[in-house]
């Protein structure tokens, strides 16, 4: 519409908080913000122009004739084809994970091991959807040797945008889970739509896959190239066996590889953490890193904010801080993880709802339950909606003494609630949905046990 098309540009933003002078501003029109109403923001914060659809600019966005301004259909497809041409231009090798639960994880930890002999970029945070992921590919113009990316969904056809996006020549399926079972009749409908990964693959390209999850190996079956699994007390490419746990000191595994056996030692809780380490040795292994560096790499990593973090507060509390988010799968994990410590610490467990489970809910709730229950659990804070007091009720029904399990609506009430009722010596698991917002019962703890 405007402007020189030949200037230099800095950062692509779709926010103007985060904007910098010299950013190019993609007005997106989202579900419940239109960025068009902030072009006149951020072209007022520095942005070099910006891109609009055919929505009739603002006047405030033409008083400047030097400032760029491109005019597209469809702003969203428009941040999406620059974020294509950008990572084929960049020479970079696209490392792209997707499952129901394990991507960030997986993603942080491949990204680690391929640190020791490649330059790594890797999306921020969960910057996994159709505008999460276009921006972070968008960063590829640094040129780093591999990218390793994470690609959520909660609907079918959300994958499949996502690796035209990316191209990936690395593909890696963590599991199939019941996250977001509202949004699907099944299980094995979740698998379908996660099976979108293995699409418009050439025959050089390489899907990782969970030897241990039956719904990913059928559907491996229909990969156009090279199938790598991971798994572990099952035949695998990288395999883990005769595991150790060793309560909140972590885990220990000999793995097997094509370069070689050793005895791994991780920091990291629980066996879902050793599938997505496995997982990740997998791909390291396929871009020739060494199994010693990746051994060497494991004993020092440490989980992600809010996904595992073991906190050994200074007024005598252990927390492990899963707030970041929560489904039937990854609770069931956790307890049994909280189970298998040792020692005399009373186990108190806040866990909030876990949402997006549809008809499903109430059971997968009372399923949980009773896993609490039999978690041996000295203490049950259930935080939520019904859902949430089905699975205090379940968890009563499967032995809990009553008086030991509360249900609370809010947050808000967990906090007050785990404050009164938690003590010096205790081990506590927090983890729920982030929309029950049980983060804020970690703060409240880590603040009066500081």
């Amino acid at each position: 519409m405007q402007g020189d098309g030949r200037v230099a540009v800095g950062r692509v933003s779709i926010d103007t908080r985060s904007l910098q002078p010299g950013d190019l501003f993609v007005a997106i029109h989202g579900e419940r913000v239109d960025g068009h109403r902030f072009v006149g923001d951020a072209l007022r914060n520095g942005a070099i122009g910006a891109i609009v659809h055919q929505t009739p600019a603002p006047l405030e966005m033409r008083t400047d004739r030097a400032v760029l301004m491109i005019q597209v259909l469809d702003t969203t497809r428009a941040l999406q084809d620059m974020a294509r041409d950008i990572r084929r231009r960049s020479g970079a090798k696209v490392v792209a994970i997707t499952g129901s639960a394990g991507k960030t994880t997986t993603k942080e930890i491949a990204a680690d091991f391929l640190s020791s002999r490649f330059s790594v970029f890797r999306n921020k945070g969960n910057l996994n959807n159709h505008i999460g992921l276009p921006l972070s590919l968008l960063e590829l113009r640094s040129r780093p040797e591999i990218a390793v990316v994470e690609l959520g969904m909660n609907h079918p056809g959300e994958i499949r945008t996502l690796v035209d996006i990316a191209e990936p020549n690395v593909r890696v399926w963590t599991n199939v889970g019941d996250a977001h079972l509202g949004f699907f009749e099944s299980a094995d409908a979740i698998a379908d739509a996660k099976a979108e990964i293995l699409e418009r693959a050439s025959p050089g390209d390489v899907l990782v896959a969970n030897a241990n999850d039956r719904r990913v190996m059928e559907r491996a079956r229909a990969f156009t190239g090279h199938v790598m699994t991971f798994g572990i007390d099952i035949d695998a490419d990288v395999r883990g066996t005769s595991v150790d746990h060793r309560g909140l000191e972590g885990m220990e595994a000999d793995v097997t590889t094509w370069a070689g056996s050793a005895r791994l030692r991780t920091p990291l809780l629980g066996t879902g953490n050793l599938s997505n380490v496995l997982a990740a040795m997998a791909i390291g292994t396929h871009f020739g890193v060494s199994l010693q560096d990746m051994i060497d790499h494991a004993a020092r990593l440490t989980p992600a904010y809010h996904r595992g973090e073991l906190l050994r507060l200074p007024g005598g509390l252990t927390l492990i801080d899963d707030s970041y988010n929560s489904s039937p799968a990854a609770l069931k994990r956790a307890l049994e993880t909280l189970s298998a410590a040792t020692g005399s610490a009373r186990k108190v467990a806040v866990l909030g709802e876990m949402l997006e489970l549809g008809a499903h809910s109430e059971r997968l709730h009372r399923e949980c339950g009773r896993a609490a229950a039999e978690a041996g659990l000295d203490v049950l804070i259930a935080v939520g909606g019904d859902p949430a007091a089905a699975l205090a009720r379940e968890a009563v029904a499967s032995g809990m003494p009553e008086a030991r399990v509360s249900h609370v609506g809010t947050r808000e009430e967990a906090a007050d609630v785990a404050l009164k009722q938690v003590r010096p010596g205790d081990l506590v698991l927090v983890k729920g949905s982030r929309g029950i917002g049980v983060d804020l019962v970690v703060e409240r703890l880590k603040g009066e046990f500081a």
